[in-house]
């Protein structure tokens, strides 16, 4: 998500530095931000106190990160991934350590005192953020329905029936019987994977706190082999990881699973249960 903030005359648009704001955390957060760099031709990563918050921020060119410049830059596919890694990579860090607010890709500020005022009136919103998101992490779960060899066979055409019914020995009337056979067995297949992503939805749900639904991915993401049936965010306790992992795994090894895929990546950091993109603020 993008927060491109509006500037309040063209004489600060073009003031030196701007403050970029990465994550927001607790005041006593012992982040270590060695292993992350920020985007490039800004400055070191530092921590910015306010009050019992702290955010981790880095001091950008302004006229790069301009609303003009931005929209240019994070038009381009190339440089939208760079800006997106840089900013992911110092949230990461951030969040390795202990909780943190991730806020949105360039939510910018044009000075500390105007980042600090909008911590400061979000403060009670980062702090019950920051509490509902302590010892847990982020997971994404996603189901797809597969091309498995017994699934491609069964609802592959028979390129020999392809052409309009004449004389022969398959009758019209056979001919769209097998039509409408391979179009049940694909709508069975599609029912059997919406029951494997609800029993999968349950299961994990039971082990999370809190679960967001996103829009399921299409071909030009998953692929042609692949049909995503599910995608699904879950805020799950650091300490329940392991469960997590056993009921994937037994899932995954069940009979009714064939031709079913289950995708499990994280922890990440929460991005999906803070609303950092609600209490950016504007610059």
């Amino acid at each position: 998500m993008t927060s491109i903030p509006r500037t309040s005359s063209s004489a600060e648009a073009v003031s030196a530095r701007a403050t970029y704001v990465f994550a927001v955390c607790r005041s006593d957060h012992p982040t270590s931000l060695s292993a992350a760099h920020g985007h490039a031709g800004g400055g070191p990563l530092r921590l910015l106190t306010v009050g019992s918050l702290c955010a981790v921020v880095q001091d950008v060119p302004a006229t790069e990160f301009s609303e003009a410049a931005l929209r240019e830059r994070l038009g381009d596919a190339v440089e939208l991934e760079r800006c997106a890694r840089a900013h992911h990579g110092v949230v990461t860090a951030a969040a390795a350590d202990g909780p943190a607010v991730p806020m949105p890709l360039a939510t910018l500020y044009l000075g500390d005192e105007r980042a600090r005022a909008a911590i400061e009136e979000n403060r009670e919103s980062f702090r019950l953020a920051l509490d509902r998101i302590t010892g847990r992490a982020e997971w994404a779960v996603k189901v797809y329905l597969t091309q498995s060899a017994a699934t491609a066979r069964s609802v592959a055409p028979d390129t020999r029936q392809t052409s309009a019914p004449g004389p022969g020995p398959v009758s019209g009337r056979a001919y769209l019987d097998r039509l409408r056979s391979r179009q049940n067995l694909r709508e069975q297949h599609r029912e059997s994977a919406v029951a494997a992503a609800e029993r999968v939805d349950r299961e994990v749900r039971d082990l999370a706190v809190a679960m967001v639904p996103r829009r399921p991915h299409g071909p030009e993401v998953t692929g042609k082999d692949r049909t995503q049936i599910s995608n699904m965010a879950y805020l799950i306790a650091d300490d329940r990881s392991e469960e997590l992992a056993a009921t994937i795994r037994r899932l995954r090894t069940s009979p009714d699973f064939d031709g079913i895929e289950i995708d499990v990546t994280g922890p990440w950091a929460p991005y999906s249960f803070t609303d950092g993109g609600d209490l950016a603020g504007h610059s």
